[in-house]
């Protein structure tokens, strides 16, 4: 039997029957991902298997260097057929981790390959997926819609001018939804005069007008957001390494506005402020105009300085950031937008497991909402270092707890690949098995109509729902 066979982490029968009559042919709603629109947009062809498995994916760096690996075969000049060698030896020894089984299923998936990857068939391996990819025309939208992707939301900066998105939209010939993500992380970046100076001079240039004041920015910000309303687009997101909660004045926050804009230091509770009131006033915005509102936080990025400088941002060098008073922050700036009855829809996303249950307790505070909304406010499946079996496993066990985890969105990819649609799968099959043993164990009742819906709501359903997707 092949290692990735039907019932691959389908433990018990129950397990097995929820996977393959409820969730295993259901469409995928992708509310967030880093895939490049240009590339939908034009159907890109991918020269070979290495240049769309490895191009970009620092989950996969990551491995290869732990193999001892050099550079050169990772980011470097190395030819495709070199680089796949050395991924094949990183893979095999990957054993534990999920990308041994992300590979394998992706693998089969997407070129038939049912064979583990090994150094000792890393030729025949790359040549059949290059055969594949060509043979078989797998394109940037034929990978797409070979994985049954029905909508997808990218990840954007708010002076993008969204006219790959626009193609796409007018593109009668391929019908899935590809709708642009507010992204404004670099306007929180103000203790980066560089980076913080170039983003109010692309708002300057997108907006026509300045950005001489905090107020302004709010303005140029909220002018950007509508612009994205107009391409289709009602999600936002924002990556922090740490969040806080820290009340101002009006004048504290121009005046710190005004020194960001100079160029001048800023100091940690300064820059508290100013994320405070930033999120706040962004997620009232987001409030009015039924935007929902990301935010993923604790990762601190670019550790490793000597590469950091070699090969620059989101080359594998990221880990899990601690903070202090995570709770009393979450739980306050949600109470600062729903004081007033603005606080939109909310996902939050925590990078660090042991804040799962912190989240799932925080976020059940503010729930409370007249428009029928269920679980209005989401804890966001396992994110980055926790899209693991574990990670997935603990994020449903606290939410299960803690809320609904009947009204749960689900899965997202979170990735610049094409073929990490397997994600969901996996994701599925491990919700499947939660369920399956719950169920087996008589602590669910083996209820046909309510097992459906509990699974058919997680994998798709509830996303739809809560996206207000109209296709």
């Amino acid at each position: 039997m092949s290692f990735i066979h039907d019932d691959f982490m389908l433990q018990s029968e129950t397990a097995k029957k929820l996977y393959h009559e409820y969730a295993e042919n259901l469409p995928i709603f992708d509310y967030h991902c880093h895939l490049v629109p240009q590339q939908i947009a034009e159907d890109y062809e991918f020269e070979n298997i290495t240049e769309l498995w490895l191009g970009g994916d620092h989950y996969k760096w990551r491995a290869m260097r732990a193999m001892g690996i050099p550079e050169e075969k990772i980011t470097g000049d190395a030819s495709p057929e070199e680089k796949f060698e050395a991924w094949a030896y990183a893979a095999e020894n990957a054993v534990g981790n999920p990308l041994f089984h992300w590979t394998a299923l992706e693998l089969k998936k997407y070129f038939h390959i049912e064979e583990t990857l090994t150094s000792a068939n890393w030729k025949e391996i790359y040549a059949e997926c290059n055969r594949i990819l060509k043979e078989e025309k797998l394109t940037a939208r034929k990978l797409i819609k070979n994985s049954n992707v029905t909508f997808i939301c990218t990840t954007d900066n708010p002076t993008d001018t969204l006219e790959w998105h626009k193609a796409i939209a007018e593109d009668k010939t391929f019908d899935v939804a590809v709708v642009p993500g507010f992204r404004p992380d670099e306007a929180f970046a103000i203790q980066d005069p560089a980076k913080f100076a170039g983003f109010i001079g692309k708002m300057q240039e997108a907006t026509g007008k300045g950005m001489a004041s905090f107020a302004e920015l709010l303005a140029g910000m909220e002018e950007r957001i509508q612009y994205f309303a107009d391409h289709g687009s009602n999600v936002s997101d924002h990556g922090l390494s740490q969040i806080y909660y820290a009340e101002a004045t009006d004048e504290e926050i121009e005046a710190i506005y005004a020194k960001a804009l100079a160029g001048e230091n800023i100091s940690e509770a300064e820059y508290a402020k100013y994320q405070t009131r930033l999120l706040v006033e962004l997620g009232k915005i987001y409030a009015a105009k039924d935007f929902v509102m990301q935010l993923h936080f604790g990762a601190i990025r670019n550790n490793n300085r000597r590469m950091f400088a070699k090969l620059g941002a989101d080359a594998g060098f990221d880990s899990i950031q601690d903070q202090p008073n995570v709770s009393y922050a979450l739980n306050n700036l949600l109470a600062a937008m729903d004081v007033t009855n603005e606080l939109p829809k909310f996902i939050a996303y925590n990078l660090d497991p042991t804040y799962f249950d912190l989240v799932g307790t925080a976020i059940t505070n503010f729930q409370a909402n007249d428009k029928g909304i269920k679980s209005k406010v989401q804890m966001g499946s396992g994110w980055w270092f926790n899209d693991t079996k574990y990670g997935m496993l603990k994020q449903l066990k606290s939410l299960s707890e803690a809320g609904l985890l009947m009204n749960f969105v689900g899965m997202l990819t979170d990735s610049r690949s094409f073929i990490s649609y397997t994600r969901h799968e996996y994701f599925r099959r491990i919700l499947c098995d939660f369920i399956g043993d719950l169920v087996e164990r008589g602590e669910i009742p083996n209820d046909d109509a309510l097992l459906e819906k509990l699974i058919t709501n997680i994998s798709y359903n509830n996303a739809v729902e809560y996206f207000e997707f109209k296709k």
